[in-house]
């Protein structure tokens, strides 16, 4: 049943998943084991997969993508290019993203909270969402 806040928590997801792509593109070219590439490309098709069932639900419910906050991934690549800058390492890398999956995670309970009336197919997959995060959070711990 479609109603605004499955619509709000589905391009807030959305947008989610595009940043979580958007931040790993930004480091994996400063990565140099071979692990941490792997794990990083791993949770990038994960975030790329779950994205596009999140568009295809956006389309079903006849509603637009939503991108990215401007301000928020201008920050993101501020603070991503001047850490990297000064200390271009693995442990830097995995900084960044753990950061950058805390306050995904944080973010994506806010929505929920804040849309409770999302439908239950759509909250599973924000659930899912905050899954793959955490995931990668802890997976990341290694390299710091």
């Amino acid at each position: 049943m479609e109603n605004k806040d499955t619509i709000l928590l589905l391009k807030e997801c959305d947008a989610g998943t595009k940043m979580g792509v958007t931040s790993i593109d930004d480091v994996l070219e400063y990565v140099e084991n071979k692990d941490l590439k792997a794990l990083l490309e791993k949770s990038k098709e994960h975030h790329e997969a779950l994205g596009n069932e999140l568009h295809s639900l956006l389309l079903t419910y006849g509603s637009d993508e939503k991108e990215p906050a401007p301000m928020a991934k201008g920050m993101s690549w501020l603070k991503t290019n001047m850490k990297l800058t000064m200390n271009n390492s693995d442990s830097t890398v995995a900084d960044l993203l753990i950061d950058g999956c805390n306050m995904g995670v944080k973010s994506l309970y806010k929505y929920l909270n804040q849309y409770p009336a999302a439908d239950l197919k759509v909250k599973n997959l924000c659930q899912k969402l905050i899954d793959i995060e955490e995931e990668l959070c802890r997976d990341l711990r290694v390299y710091l």
